[in-house]
């Protein structure tokens, strides 16, 4: 009798090929690679690489990710994205730690880490009488901490 070498919680990577449409939501709880063209949401609870032939029409919601192709969406990664020199990102972007290597293409804000209470506080009473205490320059300043 043969028996499954592989162990059943085996690492698994989920495929969209070069030539392939997806329309609609993905919800995986693995990695992903799409080499092909998904029209719609991703949510992955792994890794999600978009690799330089690869198209994401839509938002893109992952634990880590690489983007090589293209994103038309924002962004939602909790820990790191990578975004390739031949990536082009449209939209907005929320991220723990972000590598963008010369050449890649973004056009959208970023978003990076949590605005602290606490520095927001202190920021705020050391403006004069308010002022200025949520503009872009403070609220920056205070999530490089």
């Amino acid at each position: 009798m043969a028996r499954n070498a592989e162990p059943a919680n085996a690492p698994q990577v989920n495929l969209i090929t070069a030539g392939t449409t997806f329309e609609g939501t993905i919800h995986t709880k693995s990695d992903i690679r799409i080499s092909g063209t998904i029209k719609g949401a991703l949510h992955a609870s792994g890794k999600a690489i978009v690799a330089s032939e690869g198209l994401v029409d839509g938002n893109l919601h992952a634990d880590d990710a690489d983007v090589a192709g293209s994103v038309k969406g924002d962004l939602r990664i909790k820990g790191r994205l990578v975004l390739k020199s031949s990536a082009k990102v449209e939209g907005t972007i929320h991220v723990s730690r972000l590598i963008v290597e010369e050449g890649a293409s973004f056009d959208g804000q970023c978003v990076m880490g949590q605005l602290d209470e606490k520095r927001a506080a202190s920021l705020q009473s050391k403006a004069p009488n308010g002022a200025g205490a949520t503009s872009p320059e403070r609220i920056a300043a205070s999530r490089l901490g």
